[in-house]
């Protein structure tokens, strides 16, 4: 699902998209610099991210994830978070593709942006739900295990579409995601499937890579995230690290990119991440402390809904029960 310009501020930060002949024109950057791989880093003023899969794959995770290592870096970002309409939708179906969205830059944005710059599909049907909305000339970064018969016949895909030429206007990187995770984590035992789990941090890994996000930041919540399964965070940190060392020695990666911070839109200073469900948690109970009643929420447990329950449980000091 793509954001719509329907206010004056977000048609002043669509400006910033210049059109030539109907098609969006390449983003604002230099090039010429060389990193310490010896690749090519092209510095860029903003880019728009969207990380799409099934609901099972990680998407909203590894979109927060980026986002947070964004933030701390210091650019201006909007994101828009896209969860499947069904429950338990059946998996690599078109309903339950699951997609975040990330636009940074070096300056004040207003929007998370319509149009991706990079779409990561981790399976066909994640190619197919969302490509209509990625501009000629793009990259598409897509976990080639997925695009077997199978997984291709759920989403209406005769043929391949990596094959068939019908992504010829696009920068295309095949990836077998699945695969690199797996033979990344064969020292620590796991079954194919726990492995496999991993897989949205090695496209992490890869695309902090590719956009000189830090990684410090994402290591310590993993950690702290799988706390009393240390093997499994080690993993998982392992999977992440492998994407990123991948960027940094394919081939097919020959250009990493820089979006500086947005010192001059901003004043030096502690700032909060904070989503909309997290908002909306502190409005409930704000709403709740101002009208002096007790604070009752009645949901279905799955996200974003959990993210709601969870956060008001912790606030059980201000009444909520």
């Amino acid at each position: 699902m793509t954001s719509q310009v329907s206010s004056a501020a977000e048609k002043a930060d669509e400006a910033n998209d210049a059109v030539l002949g109907g098609q969006r024109a390449p983003l604002s950057g230099t090039t010429g610099t060389t990193g310490g791989d010896g690749k090519e880093v092209r510095r860029l003023d903003r880019v728009i991210i969207r990380f799409a899969g099934d609901s099972g794959d990680g998407m909203q995770l590894t979109g927060d994830r980026f986002t947070s290592e964004t933030a701390s870096f210091g650019n201006d970002l909007s994101t828009l978070p896209n969860f499947p309409a069904e429950i338990r939708a059946p998996a690599g179906t078109l309903p339950g593709v699951s997609s975040f969205q990330l636009h940074f830059a070096d300056h004040d944005i207003l929007t998370p942006g319509d149009a991706p710059n990079v779409l990561v599909a981790m399976n066909p049907a994640a190619l197919k739900a969302n490509i209509d909305d990625v501009p000629r000339g793009a990259e598409i970064i897509v976990n080639t295990d997925e695009f077997t018969k199978r997984p291709m016949a759920k989403v209406g895909y005769a043929t391949s579409p990596l094959e068939d030429g019908s992504l010829e206007a696009y920068n295309v990187h095949p990836v077998p995601l699945t695969t690199l995770t797996i033979e990344a984590l064969k020292e620590f035992g796991l079954s194919r499937k726990e492995a496999e789990r991993s897989k949205n941090m090695f496209a992490l890994g890869l695309l902090s890579w590719m956009y000189h996000r830090p990684t410090e930041g994402t290591e310590t919540f993993l950690r702290q995230k799988f706390a009393k399964k240390p093997e499994i965070a080690e993993a998982n940190v392992a999977a992440f690290r492998a994407g990123w060392n991948f960027g940094e020695t394919t081939e097919d990666f020959a250009v990493s990119y820089e979006v500086a911070p947005a010192a001059q839109a901003f004043p030096t200073g502690t700032y909060r991440n904070i989503s909309g469900n997290l908002a909306l948690s502190y409005g409930l109970i704000a709403a709740g402390q101002l009208a002096d009643l007790p604070l009752y929420l009645g949901s279905y447990p799955i996200t974003p809904a959990s993210d709601i329950l969870h956060e008001l449980s912790k606030h059980k000091n201000f009444g909520v029960r």
